[in-house]
């Protein structure tokens, strides 16, 4: 006798990772599924039963579920309590006076996969990349001004894994006025953003932690920040007492932007150098008299089948630095590719220090911003990677 639920059924022996608090379902684990829009909010039961929860389906994806509760909550009360859990966390970490700008949702780290939540002072950037968030949006959004009362509410959901959902990507306005330009601060210090032409959702704020070691690091020392984008580490190492910064970045724009940075936080521009250039050319081609030198480029893997190019680029950029820099100097080598990870990341900096023919060693290792939560349970959110060198 089969029985019958109205929900996801999993198959016999595929219920252990949402036991465990796992937020993914797979197609394969399904034995079936009743009839639904895509994006619908499900019950989910194992084979003999038993509710495990509730979450949001696409047939369309290979990641067909997404839990959003774990027991027999009703789902929007559970995704209000994850809101307000995650808003009261941010509570705890930063000083409004020094620091306007963090992460409110991260995704799975908060436990409501698919959606994250930016706030530059009064105005939230929101990024949803599955269909089940796209169909919450709009009570997203009503409790987002409801808690928070911003003046501008903003999505950004620009994202590849948007076609593996079948979505296409989307940008605009949600609630409140236009605000084209972020102004925001960071640990004290002042930068701006395009809402709409910059990268991410504004600003790069998972590296905030790792700027304010730069900061602590930086002080009589030379320094170059490569693939600097607007210059954060840029500005952060100024800010430390760095004796000379010099920012590389392809862009002319993101160039235009560090140096905007650099003069608003009042810094004299004796003290840094701009140039547009590719970041490989300028390391094969220039001397690197630096003690501090900043690697951190573009995710250099967005699918899989990059994964074995994006070494190439890695150990050859780590390899340039490496030859060239002076003794007793400092590397900081990052990677924001989900599909290298921290083993395959040291494994390919210990390539590039044996072609270079340098003694290294790692003195640290990123350190994560804490409005970047990684939930123990879905370790898969886990992506920036960062290793701090020195250089014998």
């Amino acid at each position: 006798m089969t029985i019958q639920f109205q929900g996801v059924i999993l198959k016999p022996g595929k219920d252990k990772a949402i036991r465990h608090h796992h937020h993914w379902i797979f197609s394969g684990a399904i034995q079936s599924l009743p009839p639904f829009e895509e994006g619908a909010l499900l019950p989910v039961y194992a084979a003999d039963g038993k509710l495990l929860g509730s979450g949001y389906f696409n047939r369309r994806s290979g990641i067909t579920g997404r839990m959003l509760v774990f027991d027999a909550m009703p789902p929007l009360q559970a995704l209000e309590q994850r809101l307000e859990a995650a808003w009261k966390l941010r509570q705890q970490w930063f000083d409004p006076q020094q620091t306007n700008a963090y992460r409110l949702v991260n995704g799975e780290g908060d436990g409501i996969p698919g959606l994250v939540v930016d706030c530059y002072d009064q105005v939230i950037v929101l990024q949803s990349s599955t269909k089940g968030i796209d169909r919450l949006k709009s009570w997203i959004v009503e409790w987002l001004n409801r808690r928070l009362h911003p003046q501008t509410i903003y999505e950004k959901s620009l994202l590849p894994s948007r076609r593996e959902e079948g979505l296409q990507e989307v940008q605009g306005y949600l609630s409140g006025l236009e605000a084209p330009h972020l102004t925001f601060k960071e640990n004290g210090l002042h930068f701006t953003a395009s809402l709409v032409k910059s990268q991410k959702t504004g600003f790069f704020l998972d590296h905030r932690e790792m700027r304010q070691w730069i900061r602590q690091l930086a002080k009589g020392k030379r320094v170059l920040n490569a693939f600097s984008y607007t210059g954060g580490f840029s500005v952060y190492a100024l800010a430390g007492g760095a004796q000379h910064v010099d920012s590389v970045d392809i862009s002319e724009e993101a160039v235009e932007a560090a140096q905007r940075h650099v003069e608003m936080n009042g810094f004299e521009n004796s003290k840094h150098q701009f140039f547009c250039e590719d970041v490989f050319q300028f390391l094969r081609q220039r001397e690197l008299p630096y003690e501090l030198v900043i690697l951190d480029p573009p995710a250099f893997a967005k699918k899989q089948k990059d994964v074995v190019a994006a070494c190439r680029g890695y150990k050859d950029i780590n390899r340039l630095a490496m030859q060239k820099m002076p003794a007793q100097s400092l590397l900081l080598s990052c990677s924001c590719s989900h599909h290298v990870n921290e083993e395959l990341f040291q494994k390919i900096l210990f390539q590039a220090a044996c072609e270079a023919q340098r003694q290294v060693r790692i003195v640290g290792k990123h350190r994560l911003a804490p409005d970047h939560p990684i939930n123990v349970f879905h370790p898969e959110s886990h992506y920036l990677k960062s290793f701090l060198l020195f250089l014998e």
